[in-house]
């Protein structure tokens, strides 16, 4: 994927019909601290959340998925000072969007590093064996597409997001 952001969200967008931002049918997100433990947090903030959706059979995959971006965020993306037990502030914000076709899982950390830097949100075939190395394939597995961009503004850090295609029960598809 290239440098900008309208480059690293181009798999959002190949192939799809375009998405009214304002159609968004469901949204929630959860602020995560920088604990290990928050994966559990946010696992169970997603089964929640599907549950609410009617999206309980998507679970399995969209679960999978949030837990790697979030460990991944925690594990690559904080700086060690940001680490310390019992720290209440949160360092990573998991966002869940659902249009009728589709749902979006996004984790916002604070690092600024692009891919290629601490957390190198990037496949290559070197890391597939190693255990700590197969995460980012488990996403592209598991969800339909996956991209990352960086934040704008006075905001800083990233977004590492997955695609998953859903069926749109109003057209039967």
């Amino acid at each position: 994927m290239g440098t900008n952001g309208s480059t690293m969200l181009e798999p959002l967008r190949q192939g799809l019909p375009p998405v009214d931002p304002t159609a968004v049918s469901g949204s929630a997100s959860c602020a995560l601290p920088a604990r290990f433990d928050a994966v559990r947090g946010a696992r169970s903030f997603t089964r929640s959340t599907l549950s609410q959706w009617d999206l309980d059979n998507r679970f399995d995959d969209v679960s999978l998925v949030v837990s790697e971006l979030v460990t991944n965020a925690l594990r690559h993306a904080l700086p060690d000072e940001a680490r310390p037990s019992g720290e209440p502030e949160a360092a990573v914000r998991l966002h869940l969007m659902r249009w009728s076709t589709r749902l979006v899982c996004a984790v916002r950390d604070p690092s600024e590093d692009r891919p290629g830097g601490s957390f190198a949100p990037e496949r290559t075939d070197e890391n597939c064996d190693l255990e700590s190395g197969r995460g980012l394939f488990l996403v592209d597995a598991y969800s339909d597409s996956w991209g990352w961009h960086p934040l704008a503004g006075r905001l800083t850090g990233k977004v590492v997001w997955a695609l998953f295609m859903l069926q749109d029960s109003r057209s039967g598809a």
